[in-house]
């Protein structure tokens, strides 16, 4: 379907190489997953595979790209969707009708077809990502993880032979992510081809064909996935999941691809290594891939638990919200909402798409103000205060970084909120700029980065005024390893100086390591809060909230109670 012969592409006419003598081919049905770190050229890969480049796009393409056998310098962009479907990293960027089901209509329409086609490819989308309850509704008031679906159903119903989609799950839910696996299982069956970028790989590698690994815009790895990943892309800045993290240090012979698999494979070996797995995952190693051993002053006691030593006097409140409501258009979005946050805490919102975090947060600095109830924020209410004197106490990243953007250039962009709220600090920003991997970023222009790129400028921006709180919006989305890395170590820094956290994520696995603790949402409400692993521990609030336990989780509970099993039988 896919044909690429030394293919060499740069932006401009002067700058570097992005893509370097890429040889690939993509044949009819197979499950291609697209991996590697941030700025490898994963996406631009996928950018010549619908001719966006070189159409849309310009620079310099060298060498030939082939789809269905005609090369796509010779094809428009619009000849190509009927072979080539894509699905970009931020789905705002291919949403702009005025409800759903127009959305998923734009582009049949475009293609001539009846009226009588174009209504049953909507239904079958719709059906098939499970989205047909939000036909009627506008996208821009759906949440991120719901465009996301809507995004993919707008492609799916144009009925491409090959579909890509750059990084699907990263804002979803885990119901909805099953949604999406399900969806691209189905239309796999049916014989399309499928290309995914991703970096939390656990949510493709089970289904995917073939691990195509990039390194500095070339292929470095391309396989089997289980010979892949016994190969350690770790050496490429790839994150594997921690099943496979577990297997690589019990040298177990074949790399599982999910938990049961692993656990399949520990409970056939001797008993020894069955212990050996249990304390590589609740010791060092079960620290390392939760990161716990950063968050001081914790200490792990019993597999599972957090413990926060006592101290003498509780740390001041920082944040209050009490009995909050908030409606939109007359639908309940927040519920009844209290909550107490503390000088010095990192705390995790959680819960399913649609639950109510965004607008949680937005309450904080005053973007929203609450239907009933009240918040303060530093003891000052928010229903009273600007919001650009709230800002001083409340930096926000949002969930789509260009939502905040409004200048040119990124070392702008980083500065202009501290020039405007005179805590200008150069030290402060270059400090923030080396940290988070900007320094080759900051003379380029913010639209012009990754979705990754553009979160990390995000989060170096709500920093540049040393708010007293920091509220980060999905800020895992798009990172590859080593930026997560970076994040969670400016995390537990500024945490070590005082500075109150708040994250919005669906991403768990950092959650898990970085949070002391969980509020969970579910249809507006606080259901429960917890430390992480009390709450995952909790399987009726994490089915009502949509959420998924840790690898990390799952592998050691399930390896614990089989030790436990193992010495009751003993005695």
């Amino acid at each position: 379907m896919i044909e690429l012969h030394h293919v060499h592409y740069r932006y401009t006419q002067t700058g570097g190489w992005i893509l370097s003598d890429i040889n690939l081919e993509i044949h009819p049905g197979e499950y291609v997953l697209l991996c590697g770190a941030s700025g490898s050229g994963k996406s631009t890969l996928c950018r010549t595979f619908n001719g966006l480049i070189p159409h849309f796009h310009g620079g310099v393409l060298e060498g030939h790209v082939l789809v269905a056998g005609r090369d796509t310098r010779t094809l428009a962009v619009n000849d190509l969707f009927a072979q080539v479907g894509m699905v970009f990293q931020n789905p705002e960027a291919q949403l702009f009708q005025r409800t759903v089901e127009r959305e998923l209509a734009f582009g049949l329409e475009n293609l001539g077809l009846p009226r009588a086609s174009i209504h049953a490819r909507i239904a079958a989308s719709a059906a098939t990502v499970g989205i047909t309850d939000l036909l009627p509704r506008s996208p821009q008031q759906l949440s991120g993880g719901e465009r996301q679906l809507v995004a993919i159903a707008s492609i799916l119903a144009l009925q491409p032979q090959v579909l890509v989609l750059d990084e699907p799950f990263a804002h979803l839910d885990a119901p909805n992510v099953r949604r999406v696996q399900a969806a691209l299982r189905t239309i796999h069956r049916q014989g399309m081809a499928i290309i995914l970028t991703e970096h939390r790989l656990q949510h493709a590698l089970p289904d995917a064909d073939r691990l195509v690994v990039m390194q500095q815009g070339r292929i470095v790895l391309d396989g089997r996935p289980r010979a892949v990943l016994q190969a350690d892309p770790r050496r490429f800045g790839m994150h594997i999941p921690p099943v496979v993290q577990v297997a690589h240090t019990l040298a177990l012979p074949e790399m599982p691809l999910t938990v049961e698999e692993l656990l399949g494979m520990v409970d056939s070996e001797e008993s020894s290594r069955q212990k050996a797995a249990v304390d590589v995952v609740s010791g060092g190693l079960g620290r390392t891939i939760g990161g716990l051993q950063k968050i001081e002053p914790m200490r792990w006691t019993q597999p599972g638990h957090l413990h926060h030593p006592p101290t003498t006097t509780a740390p001041p409140t920082v944040l209050t919200l009490e009995k909050v409501s908030f409606l939109r258009d007359r639908l309940a979005i927040l519920r009844n909402v209290s909550l107490e946050v503390h000088a010095g805490e990192c705390l995790a919102i959680v819960g399913a798409n649609g639950a109510g975090k965004t607008t949680l947060i937005k309450h904080l600095n005053g973007l929203y103000r609450p239907t009933q109830g009240r918040v303060w924020t530093m003891g000052q209410a928010t229903h009273r205060a600007r919001v650009s004197d709230l800002a001083r106490q409340v930096g926000l990243a949002f969930q789509n970084a260009n939502d905040q953007f409004f200048t040119f250039q990124v070392w702008d962009e980083i500065a202009v909120g501290a020039h405007a709220l005179r805590c200008y600090d150069e030290a402060w920003l270059q400090h923030l700029i080396a940290l988070l991997h900007l320094e080759p970023l900051c003379q380029r222009s913010p639209y012009r980065l990754s979705e990754g790129e553009k979160k990390r400028v995000a989060v170096a921006s709500a920093l540049a005024s040393r708010p007293t709180i920091l509220v980060l919006d999905e800020p895992t989305a798009g990172q590859d390893w080593n930026a997560r890395q970076a994040l969670g170590d400016l995390l537990h820094s500024l945490r070590s100086q005082g500075q109150t956290i708040i994250l919005v994520t669906h991403d768990l696995d950092f959650a898990e390591a970085h949070a002391q603790r969980w509020v969970v949402l579910a249809a507006g409400e606080i259901v429960t809060t917890g430390t992480p692993w009390e709450v995952m521990a909790n399987a009726r609030v994490m089915c009502q909230a949509g959420l998924e336990p840790t690898q990390l989780f799952q592998i050691h509970s399930a390896m614990s109670r089989g030790q436990m099993v193992q010495a009751e039988r003993e005695e």
